[in-house]
């Protein structure tokens, strides 16, 4: 299997840095919460100072939707929905422990991560612009079909994994509690983006190995020379 981005993403956002690994031996019974909560205090430091639509991070994905002809204010990255939520609440509903814990980084980074269940994937998962026939699962069992030049997460069969880009995961390949084996991607467009990516994959492989006493993770900073993460079925 792998994960890539199409030339012509890599042509319209040459600033894109993208991280990406996959973990194995993952489970729901399992607790993240000391990990979670310290992250959220780095969230919350930088959010008394700025609003999230004030971070360089959200600033560039703005940016990046208005590129591709969609409101930044009415369609957000999931870093900034997370964030905008946490502001008002205090605080994220636990779904999963490997959800809150990539959320929880998403928050302290700004970073959309996001999380895919390998199983539900169909050969590859390509960031590209949809042809208009692709097929999109709602968490509520709807079928949704992106309209063409839209970015998505594509897989072999033609499932969208992710519409507008970072913006909505599908409910098809979301992790549940029978996941064992997840793909994790966060992708950003800031100007310190590259050192930013790497601490968070970094962290994040950490915690992965310690939550969940595996092997840490390894991981991949892709780029245009490089643009493909090949992993094991």
């Amino acid at each position: 299997m792998r994960f890539q981005h199409s030339s012509d993403i890599w042509r319209d956002f040459p600033e894109l840095v993208p991280g990406v690994l996959v973990a194995s031996g993952v489970s729901a019974d399992v607790s993240a919460d000391d990990s979670i909560l310290e992250l959220g205090e780095l969230a919350a430091a930088r959010l008394e100072t700025s609003s999230e639509g004030e971070l360089p991070e959200i600033q560039a994905w703005r940016r990046a939707f208005s590129k591709m002809g969609l409101k930044p204010t009415q369609y957000r990255c999931a870093s900034e929905s997370l964030l905008r939520r946490f502001r008002k609440e205090g605080a994220l509903p636990r779904l999963h422990p490997l959800i809150d814990l990539c959320n929880a980084f998403s928050l302290a980074y700004a970073i959309p991560v996001a999380v895919f269940d390998v199983s539900k994937i169909s050969q590859y998962v390509e960031v590209r612009y949809a042809a208009g026939d692709e097929t999109y699962l709602t968490f509520s069992g709807e079928t949704e079909h992106p309209p063409p030049g839209e970015v998505i997460f594509a897989d072999a069969e033609g499932r969208a994994h992710a519409r507008r880009w970072t913006n909505r995961q599908s409910g098809h390949s979301a992790v549940r509690d029978t996941t064992t084996d997840v793909l994790i991607v966060a992708e950003a467009l800031h100007e310190t983006a590259g050192k930013d990516v790497e601490s968070l994959m970094a962290g994040l492989s950490d915690e992965l190995a310690a939550v969940w006493s595996m092997t840490p993770p390894d991981y991949t900073i892709l780029g245009p020379a490089e643009p493909r993460f090949e992993f094991p079925e």
